[in-house]
């Protein structure tokens, strides 16, 4: 993933966690960067920028959380003081900079340890918003700790069909994270394409797996005789069919 700027109430990683009463609604506008930091024993620190660039001051409480997923994707968060940072609240004066020094205090481990660091606005004690509504937000930053040896590894398994679905699971059985650039779902009849469809890929934690599952349409899964599974990286691609002679719908 490239390291770029993020404007809050824009990126999919910005929660909407409150509002001010008013009239109209009103995103302040601050960018974080980088998107995600990375720590390893030789580089045990790095620097966030908060950039405030609206025209109000704004304020910010940091916290940091270990971090894990389900099988669904539903992220957990636990208290952690694996992560330790400087400054946890401030404040920005329009176009104001800051930086935030954030830092590991664990040992590397034989798989990579994920946190997140959540930048949240608050409320303005001046009322800055004036007759508007002020939609404040918080921005979650992943920070992975790596491993003593790193190993990009993924598996692809668990093709069944059900219920109107194709269900499947994408494993990591590797010591780091992975994000898949593209996961198709085609559906064949007798080796012709018949129907495509995209789903979105997000982080799969070393050690994790995702389950996914798939609506087939029911309008041309009657002639489906296999589905087949596709899933690209940067560098590797993972294949998979499952065969479905007596058509793909539901039974």
């Amino acid at each position: 993933m490239r390291q770029e700027r993020v404007r809050a109430g824009v990126a999919a990683a910005v929660l909407l966690v409150g509002v001010l009463l008013g009239a109209a609604a009103e995103a302040a506008t601050f960018s974080v960067n980088p998107t995600q930091i990375a720590l390893a024993p030789r580089t045990s620190s790095a620097l966030l920028t908060l950039r405030n660039e609206s025209d109000q001051n704004l304020r910010f409480e940091l916290s940091v959380f270990a971090w894990s997923q389900s099988a669904s994707g539903e992220m957990k968060l636990e208290p952690t003081s694996d992560i330790v940072f400087f400054p946890a609240l401030l404040t920005l004066k329009p176009q104001e900079e800051r930086k935030v020094r954030v830092g590991s205090v664990t040992q590397a481990a034989g798989h990579e340890k994920t946190y997140r660091i959540f930048v949240k606005e608050l409320p303005p004690v001046d009322g800055a918003a004036g007759g508007g509504v002020r939609v404040l937000t918080t921005m979650g930053i992943p920070i992975f700790v790596r491993p003593e040896k790193e190993i990009a590894t993924a598996s692809l398994n668990e093709l069944r069909q059900g219920a109107g679905q194709l269900q499947f699971a994408l494993a990591n059985t590797g010591t780091v994270h992975f994000v898949p650039q593209q996961i198709t779902v085609r559906g064949l009849a007798d080796g012709i394409q018949v129907f495509e469809k995209q789903i979105e890929g997000w982080y799969v934690l070393a050690g994790g797996r995702r389950d996914f599952g798939v609506a087939l349409p029911p309008e041309q899964c009657g002639k489906v005789t296999a589905l087949r599974v596709h899933v690209e990286f940067a560098s590797a691609t993972l294949e998979e069919d499952l065969r479905t002679p007596g058509g793909a719908c539901s039974r």
